[in-house]
């Protein structure tokens, strides 16, 4: 496709595919400027000079095509509607606890922020401004990565970290730079995400829940009986899908309902573990469900609305956030511990991890509670740490998702070869080293493969639904 004019404006958008995207190239003089994103979006902008004014239609043009051939198509900016994305109305209340929770320190991520991850090495945040940070456990931070739009949510499978973005796009972070691993079809308006072996579970705004495979393919969907699913988790078993009627469980193929329970109120976050799925409710409670039956097990009675809930490991504390800025410890049998209030706004977000709590907040602000039983006795008493700002380092490592991947002429000593093949009208990947299942798929990002081109990874690990996923870098070999 050429260039006919200074500016080229394209969309892809399709019902049941995922996408909703503009790409807006246009040419000035020896300048070419592009910007993307979600359609209805202002979108990221990048601009490039070139030497000559042919250079620049030149690049312009192959930029188009490369677009025109992954089946973008020209279109009327602003004819499309753009793709529903509700945020979730918080408000956030003094908090009534006669005492302040021991906050050892505290990050202010710059916007609103609802997505919170925490494991052994660091903490991830991410924001409605598109950004995710990592942060020690120390309180610094390591790492930041611009998406191009808001975060929903953080969730890990294992050994992965993907970010659910308002543009229905989902990004693996688990590398050194992000890539699209998911897309969501523009018709959902997503409320929470969950991912289990490389299958990605979705809760929306209507009560549905998607359930989309390993290749980025739909796999089945249900409806629950009701609507504002802020809730989904998901294990080998059964996805727990909480919304305004209750809780309900479906079998994980898909095959039907497991069952369902009504909540003391429209459900608005929920927990796992291995026996049983909790529910913070807007009625004041975090209920326990067995994931069995779905039966009832405790209360954990709070003060206000319930935004967030966690536990400690086997459900030993659980701990919740009200939206009136406190934070509260239950034992496991519903008996409350302790009440305190977070000093930055109400929790929308928290895990627990070592004795520590973490919680992301309507502030924007992702807080390290020191939630041992010596701090927290302390604090009951009057006496609380100075918690410490942390502040955004001057040379910050920033990634940003990767459209294209490096090329490499031999295959490294411990790399894995991989191969793009048609097969049926879909692009597939299947590993070529010696050693693995040829006939099994390898979970591959779809923006880069090409039929026929082989990649080197790093690693490879098997999912248990018969299938590979990528661990480190993906490379192409020419």
């Amino acid at each position: 496709m050429s260039v006919t004019s200074a500016h080229t404006y394209l969309e892809l958008s399709q019902e049941g595919g995922g996408a909703h995207k503009f790409y807006e190239v246009t040419v000035d003089g020896t300048s070419v400027t592009v910007r993307y994103g979600r359609i209805g979006a202002a979108g990221q902008v990048q601009t490039s000079s070139f030497p000559t004014e042919e250079k620049a239609r030149a690049a312009a043009a192959k930029k188009i095509g490369e677009k025109v051939r992954k089946g973008y198509a020209p279109a009327v900016r602003g004819a499309r509607a753009a793709r529903p994305v509700t945020r979730r109305q918080v408000t956030s209340a003094p908090s009534t606890a006669r005492a302040v929770a021991p906050v050892l320190w505290r990050f202010r991520t710059g916007a609103a922020a609802f997505g919170i991850h925490v494991d052994e090495d660091r903490c991830w945040v991410g924001n409605q401004a598109g950004d995710v940070f990592t942060v020690g456990h120390g309180g610094e931070v390591l790492a930041r990565y611009q998406l191009p739009d808001g975060v929903k949510c953080l969730v890990a499978d294992d050994f992965w970290i993907y970010a659910g973005c308002d543009d229905g796009t989902v990004y693996d972070l688990s590398s050194k730079l992000p890539f699209a691993a998911y897309e969501i079809t523009s018709s959902v308006d997503i409320f929470w995400l969950d991912i289990h072996e490389g299958v990605l579970n979705v809760s929306d705004r209507d009560g549905g829940l998607t359930v989309i495979d390993h290749e980025d393919e739909h796999q089945w969907s249900r409806r629950s009986h009701g609507n504002h699913a802020w809730m989904v988790r998901r294990d080998e078993h059964a996805v727990y899908h909480g919304h305004s009627s209750g809780v309900t469980a479906y079998a994980a193929d898909g095959t039907g309902q497991l069952w369902h329970t009504a909540t003391d109120g429209p459900v608005l976050f929920g927990w796992q573990e291995d026996h049983s799925v909790y529910a913070g409710t807007a009625h004041r409670t975090v209920q326990r469900l067995s994931k069995t039956t779905g039966r009832a097990e405790a209360a954990y009675r709070c003060d206000a609305i319930v935004y967030s809930c966690a536990t400690a490991p086997g459900g030993r504390y659980v701990f919740a956030g009200d939206n009136s800025s406190s934070v509260y410890c239950f034992d496991a049998d519903g008996t409350r511990l302790w009440k305190l209030g977070t000093g930055s706004g109400s929790a929308l977000s928290m895990q627990y991890l070592d004795e520590k709590l973490y919680m992301v907040t309507t502030d924007g602000s992702l807080v390290c509670v020191d939630a041992s039983d010596a701090a927290v006795a302390a604090a009951r008493s009057g006496s609380v740490p100075v918690p410490r700002d942390v502040k955004l380092a001057a040379a910050l490592p920033t990634y940003t998702p990767a459209t294209a991947v490096a090329t490499v002429d031999a295959v490294p000593a411990a790399g894995i070869v991989v191969e793009c093949v048609q097969e049926g009208g879909r692009l597939r990947v299947h590993v070529v080293s010696e050693g693995y299942e040829t006939g099994w798929n390898v979970q591959f990002p779809r923006h880069i493969r090409r039929a026929g081109a082989r990649y080197v990874v790093d690693a490879l690990s098997p999912a248990s639904g018969g299938f590979y996923r990528v661990r480190g870098e993906i490379r192409r070999l020419v």
